[in-house]
């Protein structure tokens, strides 16, 4: 059990049982990041998947799944760490993820996904286990407090099907945050023609860093007169949070053919 890691482990019988029957596993590739003791890998195992493909990062517990998948061909598990992982050259058609994951990191898998080349990706679905705060940033609607770069972000990629929140009480170690599972799919067409998300990113991040501000002044940092001009929807005394996610996506365009 390490605090570095961020761990938590899921223990509630009932909470894994909701998780995997979100989708159908049966003869589908599964890749699950983070499986730690094995206590969802159990119950996906049970609905007979096609591949299973694990990514743990401690050596103790990569061990310890190792030793008990050991008689079983179709799991493969992999010591590493899900953030230098090469994910995407892994994912075969029509797969599911899941995960569970480190608290700490968990924006950061998903902004890796997010990242992948190739779009529409080859996973079908997504199914994440977030702190609650972070989830609702990812949710975040527009006009409401929660909304910003994550949920901008998120909202390029991915559609958003399901919530549930989880107790506490539901983990070993009782964590002292509340939890939600994510259940996301990629959009299969995308309408903005942004080619690096790192450009996004960097655009949220001017506009974001004055939460409070007007955006006329940040905003001319991105754009040039000429361009502003072309974003019929602008309004230049907007603050960052009245803008709507397709602005932002609409910006990110303009500035990449500077």
């Amino acid at each position: 059990m390490k605090k570095s890691l961020g761990q938590n482990f899921l223990i509630d019988l009932n909470i894994i049982k909701k998780i995997v029957n979100l989708v159908n596993v049966k003869s589908k590739n599964i890749i699950e990041i983070g499986p730690g003791k094995g206590a969802l890998t159990d119950e996906i195992i049970k609905k007979n998947p096609k591949s299973l493909l694990l990514i743990e990062k401690d050596d103790n517990l990569f061990n310890e799944l190792n030793k008990r998948f050991s008689n079983k061909k179709e799991i493969k598990i992999f010591n590493a760490d899900i953030l230098k992982f090469n994910l995407e050259k892994k994912i075969k058609k029509n797969s599911i993820i899941f995960g569970n994951l480190p608290y700490n990191i968990s924006s950061q898998i998903l902004v890796k996904i997010i990242k992948f080349k190739k779009w529409p990706p080859k996973f079908g679905n997504l199914i994440l286990m977030f702190q609650k705060e972070l989830a609702e940033r990812i949710i975040g609607k527009f006009n409401t407090s929660k909304y910003g770069r994550l949920s901008i972000l998120t909202n390029y990629k991915l559609k958003i099907m399901k919530k549930f929140s989880v107790s506490p009480n539901c983990f070993f170690p009782v964590p002292k945050v509340d939890s939600t599972v994510l259940f996301l799919k990629p959009h299969k067409k995308i309408f903005f023609r942004i080619k690096k998300l790192e450009n996004l990113e960097k655009i949220t991040n001017i506009l974001f860093s004055s939460k409070r501000k007007m955006i006329n002044k940040n905003i001319k940092k991105i754009l040039s007169k000429n361009q502003l001009n072309l974003i019929k929807d602008l309004n230049l005394s907007s603050r960052p949070s009245e803008l709507q996610p397709d602005i932002y996506y609409k910006i990110t365009e303009l500035f990449e053919k500077n």
